[in-house]
């Protein structure tokens, strides 16, 4: 954060509010509010300065592509009018984010109706302009004429620029239209003097002041238009969500505001029609487009019991869903929320160019006094100082330097959300490019999570009996291989669980029927004293072939193993390609599992894995991690449970599957809408993307000052050129940076074509 000083702890915590973590050290309360009048890099550092200096508040960042500011404050301390009333001070105008969908959609319009007015002053500004370049094609026009066409350009179209500078001033700090307006009025009224004092001359400068303005206003268009573009993912999220839904009430279906449908309601979706709610199908059968929601390319096929999620298309079936998520739970405003965050945020190399915004415009006032006084003591030419004055002030106004990367990180947070990819942060975006180790956990990650069970090995007793015991121990737990087991016991009569205990990385002990027992890893067995060496030569076969392999002991009367079962979990279709694909962009790929050697070895062998960590406990998976950190490698961890957390933190990037549970979601720094492990690939390759983007806007944004500003003072640059080239520099930067949008995500790419 940046404004007045806070402590590191505080610094950590003000990251976290903003993201909307909980438990953070010290209780903050986070503020999001749309800020009006910001013009360059200059705004950013001064709007901050304002907030910041308001009582409670501990932090604040600006973004002025998408005219943003996040407030972190110490909790109950903070008042909005406070923050409000702090810009007003400062000349910007402000209004709280308040996070109202329609509300967003309201202020969207309003926004694309100013664009289309600014439109239409540019276009005059621009005809009043053009015949001031006659004398260019060899014609000269009366200074009379000069000073009518230049007068309502300065004066009107010109106004924005003097109203910023004015509240510049105000506020004792220099912005963008502080240096137009001061270069565009040292050339008028120089040339209004030179008229009034010989009415006959025309070889005046009215010119240089209306063009530049005439630019400069083409070229902020031109922006405004650009940052427009960039938040079109944005938008797009916030069209999907119908305005109205179908709800069956005791008289029968009655429409009603889908901002009333609340959980528990049946919503009936015809074909063809948008979802409304996050819910599950309890009657028909369809197939669904969930593309915009989870960048899903094909249809997906819903039957009862299948969830839907809101703001997908019904294919041609009629769904009855059964609500289960509305408003802000839903999962489209969760990943609305998310992007939004993540668009909003600094990444850290904004700060260090915010720094060097901050110092800009004083200095280049300094080199535009200088070179006027070069001139007019040295060359003794007043009039070309005053003319090289005015372009070096034109040509350095550091719209692009604030602009560079904000909008790349903004274009690159859309389209990976359009891909399914969701960046919690842009700091995960921009650590994303550097990593050059992924460790993938195996259960749902590189497997699809929905194991069964294979094969069932009784050692001297009753199958069925031993199946139902272990069932019934295993209804206590949610571990996904407990779920294969329960499966295979549908149907038969289970004994009463009357104990049970969990043991993270090993199994569980229960009590069952009054039998003591456990489940488990070969450690539990040990643990327990139980011998598996009656079952060893059939496990290891299984295991060799990448089966996991659950044990069964009864510890009553003494400890015995009793049977086994072999649960397969399927290799995802594209986990082989995903490694493939990592592999060649220069990535290397570490499996990392709880499982048994031998079946962590046949995964690793069929997906082209070289590295490998087996029987790990999750305790040890974060461990792993900082040992792969502690080796030189910049690390990404990718899993989907619980037990994944600690080591998606420790990571330098953590990546969720999002068919996984919210808890590694919440940890991570990137999502995956859905369980494609080519999605890997594609979070690396659009954090890459984005920081080129990043660099080359930055390039751009100095390139233009380093070498305009020594031109213009030298007087090679009349303002004109120097205008020109000032509006080009941010058009650049924006257009660059809109370029992303034609990234493509592979795992779309790769996806097959619909079956019809």
């Amino acid at each position: 954060m940046t404004g007045t000083a806070a402590s590191p702890q505080q610094e950590g915590d003000v990251a976290a509010a903003a993201r909307g973590e909980p438990g953070t050290a010290v209780a903050l309360e986070r503020r999001e509010l749309r800020v009006g009048g910001m013009s360059c890099a200059a705004c950013v550092q001064r709007v901050e300065r304002a907030l910041t200096a308001v009582p409670g508040v501990v932090g604040a960042d600006v973004n002025l592509a998408t005219e943003r500011a996040v407030v972190a404050a110490r909790e109950g301390e903070l008042r909005t009018a406070d923050l409000i009333e702090a810009l007003r001070r400062a000349g910007y105008d402000a209004e709280v984010i308040t996070g109202d969908l329609a509300r967003d959609r309201q202020i969207d319009a309003a926004a694309a109706r100013r664009l289309r007015s600014e439109g239409i002053r540019v276009v005059a500004a621009i005809a009043l302009s053009a015949p001031l370049l006659a004398p260019m094609a060899g014609g000269a026009l009366p200074g009379a004429v000069q000073f009518a066409l230049a007068t309502p350009v300065q004066f009107l179209f010109g106004a924005r620029f003097y109203a910023g500078a004015w509240k510049a001033l105000r506020a004792r700090v220099g912005n963008m239209d502080l240096l137009v307006a001061l270069g565009t009025s040292t050339a008028y009224f120089y040339s209004l003097a030179l008229w009034i004092e010989t009415p006959r001359r025309t070889d005046l400068y009215f010119d240089s002041a209306a063009v530049v303005i005439a630019l400069v206003s083409v070229g902020k268009w031109l922006e405004a238009r650009a940052k427009r573009s960039t938040t079109a993912q944005i938008r797009a999220l916030m069209s999907l969500r119908p305005e109205r839904a179908r709800v069956e009430r005791p008289g029968g279906e009655v429409e009603v505001p889908a901002g009333d449908v609340a959980v528990g309601d049946v919503v009936v979706i015809r074909p063809g029609e948008r979802v409304p709610v996050d819910g599950r199908v309890i009657a028909g059968m369809s197939e669904v487009d969930e593309s915009l929601v989870t960048g899903e390319s094909l249809p997906v096929a819903k039957a009862p019991g299948d969830s839907v999620t809101g703001g997908a298309i019904n294919g041609d079936g009629l769904l009855r869903v059964e609500t289960t998520a509305v408003g802000e739970r839903s999962t489209l405003a969760r990943i609305i929320a998310l992007v939004d965050r993540a668009q909003e945020k600094k990444a850290p190399v904004q700060r260090l160019v915010d720094r060097v915004a901050a110092v800009f415009v004083p200095a280049v006032l300094g080199v535009a006094a200088l070179t006027f006084l070069v001139w007019w003591l040295l060359a003794g030419n007043p009039a070309a100082g005053v003319i090289a004055a005015v372009s070096v002030l034109v040509i350095a106004c550091p719209c692009a330097l604030g602009l560079a990367t904000p909008t790349a990180l903004m274009v690159g947070t859309g389209v990976a959300a359009r891909a399914g990819l969701l960046l919690r942060d842009v700091e995960a975006l921009e650590r994303a490019h550097r990593l050059d180790t992924i460790v993938l956990d195996k259960t749902g990650t590189v497997t699809t999570g929905q194991p069964a069970v294979a094969e069932i090995l009784s050692f001297g007793g009753d199958e069925r009996e031993l199946l139902s015991m272990a069932a019934a121990a295993q209804t206590g737990s949610e571990h996904p291989l407990a779920r294969a087991v329960l499966a295979r016991a549908a149907g038969l009569a289970l004994p009463p669980l009357e104990e049970f205990r969990s043991r993270p990385g090993l199994g569980v002990l229960a009590r069952v029927g009054g039998r003591r027992i456990a489940i488990g890893n070969r450690r539990l067995m040990a643990e327990a004293g139980a011998s598996v060496e009656a079952g060893e030569a059939r496990a290891a076969a299984l295991e060799t072939r990448g089966a996991t392999v659950v044990w069964v002991a009864t510890l009553d009367p003494a400890p015995a193993c009793v049977g086994a079962f072999a649960i397969e979990d399927p290799i995802r279709p594209t986990s082989a390609a995903a490694v493939r694909r990592l592999r060649e962009i220069g990535v290397e790929t570490v499996l990392l599992s709880g499982d048994h050697e031998r079946t962590v070895a046949a995964v690793a062998a069929a997906l082209g894995i070289s590295r490998f960590f087996a029987g790990v406990v999750p305790a040890e998976k974060a461990e792993h991690v900082r040992r792969l950190q502690a080796e030189g490698h910049r690390v990404g961890m990718v899993g989907d449970g619980v037990n994944d957390a600690p080591a998606l933190a420790a990571a330098d990037v953590g990546i969720a599957i999002g068919t996984g549970t919210d808890v590694a979601m919440q940890t991570a720094g990137v999502t995956l809408l859905r369980g494609d492990p080519l999605l890997i690939a594609d979070a690396i390759d659009v954090s890459r993307a984005t920081y080129r983007k990043i660099v080359q806007g930055l390039f751009w944004a100095f390139f233009y000052n380093v070498i305009g500003m020594p031109a213009a003072a030298l007087g090679w640059l009349n303002p004109m050129v120097a205008g020109a080239a000032m509006a080009l520099s941010s058009v650049t930067v924006v257009t660059n940076a809109l370029s992303l949008r034609r990234w493509r995500a592979a795992a779309s790419i790769a996806a097959p074509p619909p079956v019809r």
